[in-house]
């Protein structure tokens, strides 16, 4: 049984909501700023140990209120942060929120810390690599180090799950070659999904309310949607990808690991916000009856 190592973006998330967006120029009245840790690869980090995984978490922060507040809520949920930096010459990452009473929203992202990720994130994931775990990745740091830390899994015989979002900063790039490529809708149509379906091993389409399509070696595979009251869909791709790589690390087929990541995203719209909504097993054995410690029990056996 495998690890999950994850090399990713470390975020605070800054939210308020009000009644209408604000027009260039314009100031608008809000409600509360609500102050919530984030960042795709901590929350895919947070959703993959929360499921029982053991997880590695790189990636840097700043050394102010931030960076400590985001360090210790991975520690809260079991993260092993032994290969966080803190980074003395950059703050930390942060994502300014606007979010109106239709739900639309304006995002900001200061990348902070998360733009200096490169070698030395590389360097330690190397270090802490074994064959049997699973690395994985998003596109919120630079792409010059996620092509490495891609690169030194193959060298460690590690499989990669590879989260292509935001998608932007693969348009026009070579697809790497990872285990797992996982995408909404819109991103694969900007990457172009025949070219990821004939460059990777397996590529998962998110559909949202309606599930997901998994491709293995081109060939299409439909898992179905669970049914739920969604109330908040957030942080349900984080949460997909982080149950997927718990699965992988246990041993199970990529169909079957992404069945559980629908499970996980569709538990996750069920509660208010990104990251308190991540799922535990009790949220999985109660909306769905799925019971991870028989699951996997009899998987070893």
């Amino acid at each position: 049984m495998g690890g999950v190592v994850v090399l990713g973006s470390i975020n605070m998330d800054l939210a308020v909501h009000v009644s209408n967006l604000p027009r260039p120029g314009d100031t608008v009245l809000g409600d509360r700023l609500l102050t919530i840790h984030g960042g795709k690869g901590a929350n895919q980090a947070i959703a993959a140990a929360r499921l029982g995984a053991s997880v590695k978490m790189i990636g840097r922060v700043g050394n102010d209120l931030f960076g400590a507040e985001l360090i210790a809520g991975l520690k809260d949920d079991h993260v092993d942060i032994s290969c966080v930096t803190v980074d003395p010459a950059q703050p930390s990452g942060a994502a300014l929120i606007v979010v109106d009473k239709s739900g639309q929203n304006q995002i900001t992202v200061a990348p902070g810390a998360n733009s200096a990720v490169g070698d030395e994130e590389v360097r330690r994931l190397r270090d802490v690599l074994r064959s049997t775990d699973v690395v994985v990745l998003q596109l919120e740091i630079p792409m010059p180090a996620v092509l490495s830390a891609i690169s030194a899994a193959h060298d460690a015989g590690a499989r990669v799950i590879l989260n292509a979002a935001p998608s932007a900063a693969m348009v026009g790039l070579p697809v790497p070659e990872v285990d797992l490529l996982i995408v909404n809708e819109g991103e694969a149509e900007e990457l172009g999904r025949a070219t990821l379906q004939r460059s990777v091993r397996a590529l998962a389409v998110t559909l949202g309310a309606e599930g997901a399509i998994l491709y293995e070696n081109s060939r299409p595979t439909r898992i179905d949607p669970l049914r739920v009251d969604a109330v908040d869909s957030t942080a349900a791709g984080d949460a997909m990808v982080g149950a997927a790589a718990f699965s992988l690390a246990r041993g199970s087929s990529i169909a079957d690991a992404v069945r559980l990541g629908g499970a996980a995203g569709a538990a996750a719209v069920t509660k208010v916000g990104a990251r308190p909504s991540l799922p535990w097993p009790d949220d999985l054995k109660r909306l769905f009856d799925i019971d991870l410690e028989s699951t996997f029990s009899r998987a070893k056996a």
